[in-house]
């Protein structure tokens, strides 16, 4: 329009302008006047030139309606804009004025960003402004699914994937500090009074082997009991005491305090061959190791009891690792770690859980876990900072149930030492307990064992606040949603607890694609579950009760069977008539149950104990939950009375059955042989009192047990 409007101005300016009487005069004429110049010339009056004016207003009258029509047009693009702002004009409207004559039968046209219901025609969405695109399907007619062709599918990209069984591990990341290994360090220390003469290991590092000598005490009370041994030994060699036996006591108590003053055993040899008594003590390790700590310097007097050293066997290390209590949950003795340090980066470090501590920490919220690490060649050094990951089963297992490691399968495990691995029974050479089967410390011995849970890919499932779904492609282009419990996700799948089946596929790619279609036709979605129409659940049929005999039972027990069944028709009766649950039913009804648990009916303990935990969920005003606290007591109910009754209850029940009810149906007891007008719907109440059926009814028998004797009915 707007080139139009200029080839229009250009035919405008080429044209010359028309003369004073009217007519065209030609540009190639001879005759044609001479230009005008710059300024408008005047005739002999003053006046403007004739000629000069005419050309003047032919201009200004251009100009004129060329602003109007620009006006006029900006105004009803304006114009167009505002109405398809506020609804007054639609997507049909905008399509004409675009010259789109042709709409599809039943197809939908959709927002991109989904501001409006979809239209039937094509157009401009009236608050974004964007183009509307073809829906890329319709709903399921169902309620709770989507159905997309192939053509619409391949668009989207809409891929599925299996839900799997496999053992599924996760990675449980943390921070710890190596530490030495208390159960391999020693603490040198003074047995008797005496001054240091001497320090052999007298800086810290220095490696010690077992035997060595460590420092040199001198002590005039150890050379006292010294002179007492040889004492006691050359009377004993001599004969000269009269009753030897008491010389030889003498000089085994003289021995044995030499012992507690420090000295070892080939010491003592040593001092009984030489015959020479020494005023200065030579302190040897007890075992291999580094000296970590010096606490005495030579020339010092110490005590007995007071520290001079401290040696640390390093050849294996403690990390000592925090983690939360539902991480903690899945680790167990030897379980694997591995571990990297800060100083050594690049290399990695394996370990073994050697404890669990049964505590939480009050302050950090963390249990603590202890890892032994192997440390052969010294690169371990205590205080270092390292990263660690924890291999655990992605839902823990129940206690007692092994897990499976291959490198402890068939295998002989330290009790006290979980890096004392071997293939054959023997002693842990650190410990000297006996090795034990690692089964017997809660590993499998084959892979058939592991514990396999259900899984997704981690895209399948979609997510938002408490709320999950999957899409699950029940048929070919039919995508059912499900709403489904998650467990923890791990190397790019989720657990599935609840939702999906086994071999059920799933939509991992172009979900949210699926999901706005599902809103869109009105149907649950992530967004908006609340919009799904009422699912009924498949009935799996009434309750079915054994054809036996029912056996009344007198006495205390029966009375309580009496009391239990009439508390029971109380509760009954009251959600049938949309009222709460009658506080004195409840608590008659949860009493009878205690004192039917207490007499031991064997039978039927299984359902006395549902009648006792779901009783106590009856003490509410709401109706709602007490209807759901109802059904699994009443399905115990009924079974029980086709099992046992009191004297009282020794007539016939009405056992009704409602399909409507969620979870599989509903069923429940009426007194007395009632027809099938007489139904009392507990679970619906006046929104649907006569829903259900007639199923049977439970007869009692004449026969009767004694309540005192009736342990093993």
């Amino acid at each position: 329009m707007l080139a139009a409007l200029r080839r229009r101005l250009s035919r405008s300016a080429a044209s010359p302008p028309p003369s004073g009487d009217g007519t065209q005069v030609s540009p190639a004429s001879d005759t044609a006047p001479p230009a005008p110049a710059p300024h408008q010339s005047l005739g002999d009056d003053g006046a403007p030139d004739p000629a000069t004016r005419s050309g003047g207003r032919w201009w200004v009258g251009t100009a004129v309606r060329t602003a109007a029509f620009l006006i006029a047009l900006v105004g009803l693009l304006v114009g167009v804009g505002v109405a398809q702002r506020f609804g007054l004009l639609d997507g049909a409207a905008s399509v004409a004025a675009a010259g789109v004559d042709a709409v599809e039968d039943g197809v939908q046209w959709i927002c991109p960003m989904m501001c409006t219901p979809p239209s039937s025609e094509p157009g401009r969405c009236p608050v974004c402004g964007m183009e509307l695109v073809k829906s890329a399907g319709g709903g399921g007619g169902d309620g709770v699914s989507v159905t997309l062709d192939p053509a619409a599918r391949r668009v989207a990209g809409i891929e599925t994937a299996e839900a799997t069984l496999e053992a599924l591990d996760r990675q449980i990341r943390t921070v710890g500090e190596l530490s030495f290994d208390e159960g391999r360090d020693a603490t040198i220390a003074a047995y008797v009074d005496g001054r240091l003469e001497r320090l052999f290991a007298d800086y810290v590092g220095v490696p010690v082997q077992e035997g060595d000598d460590l420092a040199v005490l001198y002590s005039p009370e150890l050379y006292t009991a010294q002179r007492e041994y040889l004492s006691a030994r050359s009377s004993l060699a001599a004969g000269a005491n009269a009753d030897e036996q008491v010389t030889r006591e003498l000089a085994l108590a003289a021995r044995d305090k030499l012992i507690e003053l420090g000295m070892t055993a080939d010491q003592i040899v040593a001092l009984r061959e030489s015959g020479t008594a020494e005023t200065r003590l030579r302190i040897r390790s007890p075992l291999g190791g580094t000296v970590v700590e010096k606490l005495k310097t030579e020339g010092q007097y110490v005590s007995r009891g007071e520290p001079i050293l401290k040696i640390a066997d390093l050849s294996a290390v403690w990390l000592m690792l925090e983690l939360f209590p539902e991480d903690a949950a899945g680790v167990r003795f030897g379980t694997k770690v591995r571990a990297t340090l800060r100083s050594l980066p690049g290399e990695e470090f394996v370990g073994r859980v050697a404890f669990v501590d049964p505590t939480v920490d009050p302050n950090t919220r963390t249990v603590g876990v202890r890892v032994e690490m192997l440390n052969p060649d010294g690169r371990l050094r205590p205080g270092d900072l390292a990263t660690a990951v924890v291999e655990v089963p992605a839902v823990p297992p129940p206690p007692g149930e092994p897990v499976y490691d291959p490198e402890l399968a068939m295998k002989y495990v330290s009790p006290m030492h979980p890096q004392i691995v071997r293939d054959e029974p023997g002693e842990c050479p650190v410990c000297g307990m006996d090795l034990v089967p690692a089964s017997e410390l809660g590993f499998a011995e084959s892979r058939t064992a592991d514990r396999q849970v259900l899984t997704v890919p981690r895209d399948a499932v979609l997510r938002a606040g408490g709320h999950s779904v999957v899409y699950v492609e029940t048929d070919p282009g039919r995508f059912e949603l499900r709403d489904v419990e998650l467990g923890p996700t791990a190397n790019g799948r989720t657990v599935i607890l609840g939702g999906v089946k086994a071999g059920e596929a799933v939509a991992s790619g172009g979900n949210f694609l699926i999901d706005s279609q599902m809103q869109l036709a009105g149907n649950p979605s992530l967004i908006d579950p609340t919009r799904a129409k009422p699912r009924t659940e498949p009935a799996d049929g009434p309750l079915t009760l054994p054809d036996e005999p029912v056996l009344i039972v007198e006495g205390e027990t029966g009375a309580a069977l009496d009391a239990l069944f009439a508390a029971y028709f109380d509760v009954q009766t009251a959600l049938a008539a949309d009222e709460p649950p009658p506080a004195g039913a409840v608590r008659a009804l949860a009493a009878a149950a205690d004192r039917l648990d207490a007499a031991d009916l064997a039978s039927v303990a299984d359902q006395i104990v549902v009648i006792e935990r779901h009783a106590a969920e009856l003490r509410t005003d709401e109706i709602e939950a007490a209807r759901v606290a109802f059904k699994p007591l009443s399905h115990a109910v009924l079974q029980l009375s086709a099992a046992v009754r009191g004297p009282d209850s020794n007539a016939a029940f009405t056992h009704f059955f409602c399909p409507m009810v969620k979870g599989g149906g509903g069923d429940w007891l009426q007194p007395g042989g009632l027809p099938r007008d007489a139904l009392r719907n507990p679970y619906w109440g006046a929104q649907m009192l006569k829903c259900g059926e007639k199923v049977r009814e439970v007869a009692a028998n004449a026969a009767s047990a004694d309540g005192g004797s009736s342990g093993g009915v």
